[in-house]
């Protein structure tokens, strides 16, 4: 894992976010990209030179925020992108060959009912790159132990697994597998190839109307600091993607979770 990025918001949780994403490129030896994404509508006419104006103010709070953390010798990389989110963001981790996208669950959103506010809900729902969403004020701690919980064990997708091996090889996490039985089972699910069954621990089985919820009920007896899930159609977020925002009632972690793009 060597080049990281992190979309930066107006949040009050932006200097504790960036300061863990430091602390985690710095274990990985990773380069940081640190970026605002801004859109523009203007009248025609205008005579003022808006987008520079704004660029301008977004790069003087990227590097007024850089400047108050701790970059324990991170090669950080800013940059102001001007774009809709989901386009600028797919460009920018194609450009710089991006790994990992770091995540505020709420970046704008004042509501404690929600989890995944706009933002954040767009980014994990309309984009197909490999993301961690971290906890406000969450603190940097090694992932020694990860919980990794699919409906199906079933992998097309070739790379996919990449950023858990990633972690695991960087962290010598101990990573247990738990295979959700959802009304949606299909045989075969449950087959746990060579390439996913190397990397596990253990691997347990339950049953429950969602994947989530098979979470729940296991998450007190593994403990993790992380949690791994894997976007699909249906899969761990998938009612919740009907709009943008995801709700603490519907799913909220109090440790880091790894979004892995979908394994077909």
């Amino acid at each position: 894992m060597k080049n990281i990025l992190v979309p930066i918001g107006s949040s009050e949780n932006a200097q504790s976010h960036l300061q863990y994403a430091i602390d985690f490129a710095k274990t990985f030896e990773a380069k940081l990209y640190v970026v605002q994404i801004y859109n523009v509508f203007t009248k025609a006419g205008t005579m003022m030179n808006v987008d520079k104006i704004i660029e301008r103010e977004s790069l003087e709070f990227l590097n007024n925020l850089v400047s108050n953390v701790d970059d324990k010798g991170v090669d950080i990389a800013i940059r102001s992108l001007k774009g809709s989110l989901v386009d600028t963001l797919e460009l920018a981790s194609k450009t710089a060959d991006i790994d990992l996208i770091l995540i505020e669950p709420r970046t704008t959103s004042i509501k404690d009912s929600v989890y995944l506010g706009k933002t954040s809900g767009k980014i994990i729902k309309q984009t197909d790159i490999p993301a961690l969403i971290v906890p406000e004020g969450y603190t940097f701690k090694p992932a020694t132990t990860i919980l990794m919980a699919i409906k199906s064990a079933v992998i097309k997708k070739k790379g996919v697994l990449n950023p858990l091996k990633s972690v695991q090889d960087t962290f010598k996490s101990a990573i247990n597998l738990l295979l959700v039985k959802t009304p949606y089972h299909k045989d075969g699910d449950f087959d746990v190839k060579d390439d996913l069954k190397t990397l596990m621990s253990s691997i347990s089985t339950t049953e429950n109307a969602t994947t989530f919820q098979g979470v729940l009920e296991h998450f007190q007896s593994h403990n993790p600091d992380m949690l791994c899930v894997v976007r699909r159609r249906r899969g761990f977020f998938a009612k919740k993607w009907e709009k943008n925002t995801i709700l603490k009632k519907d799913f909220h972690s109090s440790i880091p979770v790894l979004v892995l793009s979908g394994l077909k």
